[in-house]
């Protein structure tokens, strides 16, 4: 049995007839660029979300990058984040010329915000907490930091479309919500897209413009903005996917749920899970003290893997200006080199799922 890590053409074949026929109306509708499909998708998705106003642009990095810039960040400010993510949540705010601060994370993988205040210096000028893995933040607490400081908070949920925090769903908490549309999401394009989630006018105004070169109106820049439009094939086939993304997500729970109540290994650390947050399991991440030797056993068991992410942002090269320690993030170091994501999306088979379970748990350490 060869099970693959993700493969997008399973859920394809479910939603075939809707998407082409998403794209065929498109083609014909003569406005390929910001139209009405962008809209419709855009009040669409501001309503799933239970914010006022929802911002289409190119990807999730332009998402976090534009959001920056409408809360006036600028060169040398300091937002406070994780090393344990994806490089564009850091490139987003490094194109704005801030600087991440980064806090260590707990075991559920998400920032630790005991550790937040102790970061926060005259130059922080907002917390950019990571919904990482599908996985909410402890967003209450957060929201406290923030409004003591009077700083603001920028939501990366690339990864989190559909969680939620005691029942709201997350991108509606902070004054800013910033989603990625990559192919591989739960709610992915077939392509590169990224929303803005803001109930904030004001805010909804200056994402508009600067995702369209700072214009308010057809060639007058107001302000220097960018090129990040969410095209309208893209937002078309998001807006069919949409309606499917709660049984999407209700599936991926099912799958997590088999894993975590079957896995019965003691070299296996399974993921945290709370009873106050929902989560997304965008990813099902495990964690092992033999990693190269488990992905050998994976590999000859032709069971797909990830890992995300094996290099901490401040270990890269790109980024060693930053100057950090190891021993100032100890568990976000640790934790890098014992991950792995196992196969997790909506389409894996009741077949495949057992077949992962019996082989994980057959797996032993490798002698010394």
């Amino acid at each position: 049995m060869n099970i693959p890590f993700f493969d997008y053409r399973r859920q394809l074949r479910t939603i075939d007839k809707e998407v082409n026929s998403a794209i065929k109306r498109v083609l014909h509708s003569g406005q390929l660029i910001l139209g009405n499909e962008g809209k419709m998708f855009e009040d669409d998705f501001a309503k799933y979300i239970g914010s006022k106003y929802a911002i289409g642009v190119n990807s999730g990095t332009d998402a976090i990058k534009i959001a920056l810039k409408a809360i006036d960040i600028k060169p040398h400010d300091e937002i406070i984040t994780v090393a344990n993510t994806a490089v564009p949540t850091i490139s987003a705010i490094r194109e704005c010329g801030a600087i991440p601060k980064f806090v260590d994370i707990k075991p559920d993988f998400n920032i630790n915000e005991n550790k937040i205040e102790q970061t926060i210096t005259q130059k922080t000028k907002a917390i950019l907490p990571v919904h990482l893995f599908g996985n909410p933040c402890n967003i209450s607490v957060i929201s406290k930091i923030a409004k003591k400081y009077q700083i603001k908070i920028i939501e990366d949920c690339a990864q989190a479309h559909g969680a939620t925090y005691r029942g709201k769903k997350v991108g509606g908490f902070g004054d800013l919500g910033c989603f990625s549309f990559y192919p591989t999401k739960n709610l992915g394009a077939y392509g590169d897209a990224g929303m803005i989630t803001t109930s904030n006018k004001q805010l909804a105004e200056k994402c508009f413009q600067l995702r369209m070169y700072g214009m308010k109106k057809r060639n007058y820049s107001i302000r220097e903005g960018y090129n990040s439009r969410l095209d309208e094939i893209q937002a078309a086939i998001l807006n069919v996917k949409l309606k499917y993304l709660d049984q999407w997500n209700d599936r991926r729970s099912q799958i997590a749920k088999f894993y975590l109540n079957k896995i019965k290994n003691p070299y296996i650390v399974l993921p945290a899970t709370n009873d106050i947050k929902s989560h997304a399991f965008h990813l099902f991440v495990i964690r092992v003290k033999q990693r190269e030797h488990f992905l050998k056993y994976l590999n000859e068991n032709e069971i797909g893997y990830g890992i995300h992410y094996p290099y901490p942002i401040f270990m890269q090269k790109a980024y060693s200006f930053l100057n950090y320690k190891n021993s100032n993030l100890s568990f976000t170091c640790r934790f890098s080199k014992e991950i792995v994501s196992i196969p997790l999306f909506p389409e894996l088979k009741n077949g495949e799922i057992k077949y992962i379970i019996e082989k994980l748990n057959k797996y032993k350490l490798k002698e010394k």
